[in-house]
């Protein structure tokens, strides 16, 4: 379960900005908002708004930036780049190197992992560990070495091994050292995908509807969201080279048919009701997925598979633009699929964000789960909770019976586009 996660000094976020899922003393949906560990209250959600290109995506970026690195460094190619793009608005950053930390439970033992790293290798890492409540260090890499404690001895005599462009940890987890193993598997389980790109994921959404035991909640979502449809169905066939576009280039389609030659072809199939002239049920017609259901249908059906995923497995799900394409309605089911007891035995953590303002009102959300992000005049991003967050003069925090979605609208928590007098501008170009 995720604590914490900071990011500083890459793309949009200069200083070090901080996402905490620990819950703060306040009341609100204690029952069905908080994870209660034997240390810790933990949150299982958080939603994230601003403005357009306010920094929400590069949050998540961050996100997905940290995760990649962490499963995939060890596979870099000494020469390899690793695609770090620091804050570029500041000449001071921009030669500085970037900063990516998690705070996570594993077992009822807190770590705090991360590292600095720029395009070319990674400057320090450290893991450190926390039984009780003292914290202690596993291992701590500097430019000048790594110092291995005894502790973590499955690290010792890895220093050697290790490139300036991988990361120590995963190096010990190639070596099979039981407590990266299992810091590399809750990375694994630390899942960030794009509202907008929800294509690349049918092959989980295909996984779990062939599973006997994801299967029924699956399809009990897609029956209580109203997609139209009364059942959906897999259809198996082997690869037929005659599927593929036929405008694709003749090198192109002989190469992917020489690939996929023999394998399993997967189409999903919609199953609908069909209804004679008195609207009495005389059959059904299927429906391929792809060409015949709607965008929003769609997406609802591909995310399906990493939210169901993660529900059954636990871990994190981090999605941006969540609400594209999708009802109002619909983005606030998924939503509460994590904010209840009844369908996230796990304890799986949900983050996203979205422009989705009726979250504010209806998705019954505490005030430490809500977050802005804002750009200052110089280009940089900021990140805070509604909770933290205090108005010009006051000495109190915002109260918890206040309208969260007119006040934002407003303008009254910031992280909103500043729209000038549209109808004057209209005005202008038309006397040209």
């Amino acid at each position: 379960m995720l604590l914490e996660f900071t990011v500083g000094n890459f793309l949009s976020f200069r200083d070090k900005n901080t996402l905490s899922l620990s819950a703060t003393a306040i009341k609100e949906y204690v029952d069905t908002n908080i994870i209660s560990t034997q240390r810790y209250q933990l949150l299982k959600s958080s939603v994230i708004y601003g403005a357009n290109s306010s920094g929400k995506s590069n949050l998540i970026k961050a996100m997905s930036t940290m995760r990649k690195l962490v499963l995939q460094s060890f596979k870099q190619a000494s020469t390899e780049e690793l695609n770090i793009t620091p804050f570029l608005l500041n000449t001071e950053n921009e030669e500085n190197p970037s900063f990516f930390e998690v705070l996570f439970l594993l077992d009822e033992v807190r770590y705090r992992y991360g590292f600095e790293v720029d395009n070319t290798s990674f400057k320090s890492e450290w893991l450190f560990e926390s039984k009780k409540q003292l914290e202690k260090p596993l291992f701590v890499r500097e430019n000048d070495g790594i110092e291995v404690m005894k502790t973590f001895s499955e690290g010792k005599d890895l220093e050697e091994k290790t490139r300036d462009n991988a990361l120590f940890l995963t190096v010990v987890d190639q070596f099979n050292g039981k407590k990266a193993k299992a810091i590399m598997n809750w990375f694994n389980n630390f899942v960030t995908v794009s509202g907008l790109s929800h294509e690349h994921y049918t092959g989980i959404t295909f996984n779990l509807l062939d599973n006997e035991e994801t299967k029924p909640a699956m399809q009990s979502f897609y029956n209580n969201a109203d997609l139209g449809f009364d059942t959906v169905k897999l259809n198996k066939k082997e690869f037929d080279v005659a599927r593929l576009p036929k405008d694709m280039p003749e090198s192109i389609m002989q190469e992917i048919s020489t690939k996929l030659q023999g394998q399993t072809m997967v189409d999903a199939i919609t199953v609908h009701k069909k209804y004679d002239s008195k609207n009495k049920v005389v059959g059904t017609v299927e429906f391929d997925m792809d060409s015949q259901e709607s965008a929003g249908t769609n997406k609802v059906f591909n995310l399906s598979g990493p939210i169901f995923d993660v529900l059954h497995d636990g871990g994190v799900l981090v999605v941006d633009e969540l609400d594209a394409s999708l009802h109002p309605l619909l983005t606030l089911a998924i939503t509460k699929l994590f904010n209840s007891q009844e369908h996230n035995q796990k304890n799986a953590q949900l983050i996203f964000a979205t422009h989705d303002t009726n979250l504010l009102t209806y998705g019954n959300y505490r005030r430490d789960q809500i977050y802005f992000v804002e750009k200052d005049k110089y280009g940089a991003s900021d990140l805070y909770s509604l909770v933290e967050y205090k108005e010009e003069g006051a000495v109190k925090a915002i109260r918890k019976d206040r309208s969260f979605e007119k006040d934002y609208i407003q303008g009254r928590y910031g992280a909103i586009p500043f729209i000038g007098n549209l109808s004057n501008i209209i005005k202008e170009w038309q006397e040209k």
